[in-house]
């Protein structure tokens, strides 16, 4: 008798168990399909200011007039955000002829300045600690668990407003060169 009620009672237990799961699963599917997307070609790109690397605040609306290579990545350790990182820097030259390069990850300033050193990275790397522009721009996601930005790049055009969007860059390495096959057909912007 005791084990017969032992039984029902672990099976009522992971009953509760899977129940508890398949709710927490139905309610990330439900957060998920309510985010935002990536704001879409011709919208107006969201507005932020953050901290760089640098210690400077970086704005958005700083850089009207100018194209913006906006690229959202997911660490500053990883190999392929050194690859994609180091890309943008190795045509930096070409990229500042039409705007600027910025990188934004959530990592802390410590992380950036310490990234920025060791890839000799000269462009700024913005903090996004909280992930509230990752959200923005439909870039928010996740890491080992833990909150991490999307392998997102967008081309924000000199009114301020989405030119182009890569989403789910599988290359790191190779995309920094077609983002500037893509911004080249550009007039250049005369300083």
């Amino acid at each position: 008798m005791l084990q017969l009620f032992q039984e029902v009672v672990l099976r009522r237990v992971l009953l509760v168990c899977l129940l508890a799961a398949l709710a927490s699963a139905f309610a990330l599917v439900t957060v998920c399909a309510a985010g935002n997307g990536p704001p879409a070609v011709g919208q107006i790109a969201p507005e932020f200011s953050l901290p760089s690397q640098n210690g400077t605040t970086v704005s958005l609306a700083s850089y009207r007039g100018k194209y913006v290579v906006l690229f959202f990545y997911p660490k500053d350790s990883g190999n392929q955000s050194t690859a994609e990182a180091k890309g943008f820097q190795s045509n930096l030259a070409q990229y500042e002829k039409y705007g600027q390069v910025l990188g934004i990850s959530e990592d802390p300033l410590s992380s950036h300045k310490q990234f920025a050193a060791r890839a000799r990275i000269t462009f700024p790397l913005l903090s996004d600690t909280g992930g509230k522009v990752a959200a923005a721009y439909g870039s928010a996601s996740t890491l080992n668990g833990a909150p991490a930005a999307a392998r997102n790049t967008f081309l924000i055009d000199p009114q301020g407003k989405i030119a182009k969007v890569w989403t789910n860059v599988t290359a790191p390495a190779a995309h920094p060169a077609a983002v500037l096959d893509d911004l080249s057909v550009k007039p250049p912007i005369v300083h």
